[in-house]
């Protein structure tokens, strides 16, 4: 579609605090093309704009990607049956373990994994619950679910097959996706090189443990897009993204990524930068070269060509993430 052969492109949004606007640009991106809209979790609930755009659309698909822990997988389960009935089965579900201070990436990471190996036998257990009234009998280390309340149950819906989508970089949790999810978002912070050598020999491994094949699971690979109609426009998107770098940089489970391509010095330098809140020599940091690596910089006109030619073969969803882009320079990135 749209010039990209049968990859899939989607959009990513930060909700606002107008529901029915957010509602107004995902029907937008309907009309433009995209297959998946996703609200990010991003000082808002993710789930809120997508009840009105469910209303508001009729093909779109509709995703939300949300902190898994902190919400019960009750919670969650609820939320998400709520959306697959309204959108008529639109709906995907995304998660995603959210960063802690003073994170251990090697054995933090096991540990939420394990946890959110649960947390998604726990919601398809809650699920079947819901579609066909069966005693609800899940026991895990971190959930346990044995009560089923006839006044809790939504009761089944049309399309109860809900697909999950794991966000990560890491490769414990790219295996857990081709366990037992639909899809695995690669996060915004990523290179070609690293959905090469890490991101899909781990998605591999959990499809062949699990007996899987691989259009089981769709790898989306989220990409932040540079460019703009005018100069003014551009350095703005190139301002925001090498701020989303720098930000994402921060987390540890990002920084196995950025040292992978072997970007000599940055990672000590960036973390120095911050910690004076030197925030204005982030733009000195972050080269064009490794800008180019991390996002599509390119001409309104180039940027389908470019995520055709970096993602093509490998993902079956391209995520784009757009910052403070007007809607025309979108409609003229869609329409090329």
């Amino acid at each position: 579609m749209c010039g990209v052969n049968k990859m899939k492109l989607d959009i990513a949004l930060s909700p606002s605090s107008d529901l029915r606007a957010d509602a107004d640009l995902i029907k937008r991106a309907e009309d433009l093309g995209f297959d998946a809209a996703w609200t990010l979790e991003r000082g808002r609930n993710p789930f809120f704009a997508l009840t009105i755009a469910a209303e508001k659309t009729r093909g779109i698909r509709l995703g939300a990607q949300a902190a898994a822990f902190p919400r019960s997988p009750m919670v969650t389960a609820q939320i998400a049956w709520d959306l697959a009935r309204q959108s008529n089965g639109r709906f995907l579900l995304g998660l995603y373990t959210e960063q802690r201070e003073n994170y251990d990436w090697h054995e933090d990471t096991q540990a939420d994994v394990g946890r959110m190996r649960e947390y998604i036998e726990g919601l398809r257990a809650i699920w079947d619950t819901f579609q066909t009234d069966a005693r609800l009998r899940y026991r895990g280390e971190h959930y346990t679910f044995r009560l089923m309340a006839p006044f809790f149950n939504p009761g089944p819906v049309s399309h109860p097959d809900i697909p999950v989508f794991l966000s990560g970089a890491d490769p414990a949790l790219c295996t857990l996706a081709g366990e037992r999810c639909q899809g695995l978002h690669a996060p915004g912070l990523h290179t070609r090189a690293y959905l090469d050598s890490v991101i899909l020999p781990a998605l591999s491994d959990g499809l062949s443990a699990a007996g899987r094949a691989r259009s089981d699971v769709e790898l989306a690979a989220e990409v932040f897009v540079v460019s703009g109609l005018d100069e003014a426009e551009s350095l703005r998107a190139k301002t925001s993204a090498v701020q989303q770098l720098a930000l994402q940089h921060q987390l540890p489970m990002n920084q196995h990524v950025i040292r992978h391509p072997n970007w000599g010095d940055f990672a000590g330098n960036l973390q120095e930068s911050e910690a004076s809140k030197q925030r204005e020599k982030l733009a000195e940091l972050v080269t064009d070269d490794m800008l180019s690596e991390v996002a599509i910089v390119a001409e309104p006109q180039e940027v389908l060509n470019k995520i055709r030619k970096r993602y093509g073969g490998i993902a079956d969803r391209v995520c784009m993430i757009f910052s403070g882009a007007s809607s025309r320079l979108i409609e003229t990135i869609m329409t090329a």
